[in-house]
């Protein structure tokens, strides 16, 4: 199929309306068959569930084409198996393990002409979503729902490539203990979206969120796991209760344990000890790792050596190995790559 004929290095990281979007209803106590749908377009009953109270889970992911014209998704099985626990947690029916699969291969195929070719810097991302659909007054979970996966392709995350950010110590908690901080859900990103406001008006690129019981403990950014580099290059990650599993974070210790035969370790994380890292990274699925060069904690500097110029050499080689497994260049772990067509 002929591809979009778009500006694939300038479309920028936002929506654009492709042609196709899957669509299934929870209705009866049960899912209905699912469907590919033209329409961009939901409707809802003014009181849905959605609307009232916030029953809302999401996922995030991406379909390539590789360097020898395939196009693939990459471990589409763990962001299944992600949203399944984040709808139980939200007391929503979860989605199908097997179907959320089935839907990505679906909206890819529909939507081919709409993957941007290797090279570009451009991939189409993915975000299947469920939400309560059917009227609630008061508060408890609703009885409908509906799930929907559309695709949109983005541009590369970093435009003139990955610049080290400047990010800030947050006076507000992204999330409660014992609360809903390590499920992918739309409430849990309303509640950074004011910190990340006031964090860019006052010249940060990010926000640093400390656990919300001592704020003592790194635990993520509003939307990104952190990674650490060692001056022994040993690769540290945050462990709390209440930071969401990333995949991409999860991929990259993998990386750095099987293929760059580095030490990984996870486990708490002082603020106090930040100043004792020679990298910092910020990893999720849209910029895969974006590298850190100065944490600022009310005034005062934490700067890491590996500057703000580049990527430190371990968070490079980490990103490196990383793209090059999801594009198709370094041979992928089994069951990590989906060939869609």
């Amino acid at each position: 199929m002929e591809k979009k004929n778009l500006d694939w290095k300038h479309i920028g990281f936002a929506y654009h309306t492709t042609d196709y979007r899957y669509v299934a209803d929870y209705k009866d106590g049960k899912w209905q068959e699912g469907y590919l749908s033209d329409s961009p377009t939901v409707v809802l009953n003014e009181c849905a569930g959605i609307l009232q109270y916030c029953q809302e889970v999401f996922e995030g992911l991406k379909a390539y084409e590789t360097a020898d014209g395939r196009i693939v998704t990459f471990r589409s099985d763990l962001n299944a198996d992600r949203m399944y626990h984040s709808a139980e947690r939200m007391e929503m029916p979860p989605f199908p393990r097997e179907r959320f699969v089935e839907a990505v291969e679906k909206v890819v195929k529909a939507n081919e002409a709409w993957v941007p070719p290797y090279g570009s810097g451009a991939t189409l991302y993915l975000r299947p979503y469920m939400f309560a659909s059917s009227p609630v007054i008061g508060v408890k979970p609703a009885q409908e729902y509906q799930f929907r996966l559309f695709c949109t392709p983005v541009g590369p995350y970093f435009h003139e490539g990955a610049k080290p950010i400047t990010i800030c110590v947050s006076d507000f908690d992204r999330a409660a203990p014992h609360g809903t901080g390590h499920i992918k859900a739309g409430l849990n990103y309303a509640m950074s979206l004011h910190a990340n406001v006031t964090a860019h008006a006052n010249g940060f690129d990010e926000n640093l969120f400390l656990d919300p019981g001592t704020r003592t403990y790194v635990e993520e950014t509003g939307g990104a796991n952190f990674l650490f580099v060692t001056k022994d290059n040993e690769i540290v990650t945050p462990l709390s209760d209440s930071i969401l599993p990333s995949i991409t974070r999860r991929s990259l210790v993998y990386v750095a344990e099987h293929y760059l035969g580095l030490k990984v370790t996870t486990r708490k994380v002082r603020l106090d000890e930040l100043k004792d890292f020679a990298e910092c990274g910020l990893c999720g699925t849209a910029a895969v790792i974006s590298p850190v060069g100065k944490v600022v904690d009310h005034g005062k500097e934490i700067c890491f050596p590996s500057g703000m110029e580049k990527m430190g050499p371990i968070t490079q080689k980490l990103y490196d190995t990383l793209t090059g497994i999801q594009y198709g260049k370094i041979e992928a772990p089994e069951g990590w790559i989906h060939e869609i067509m």
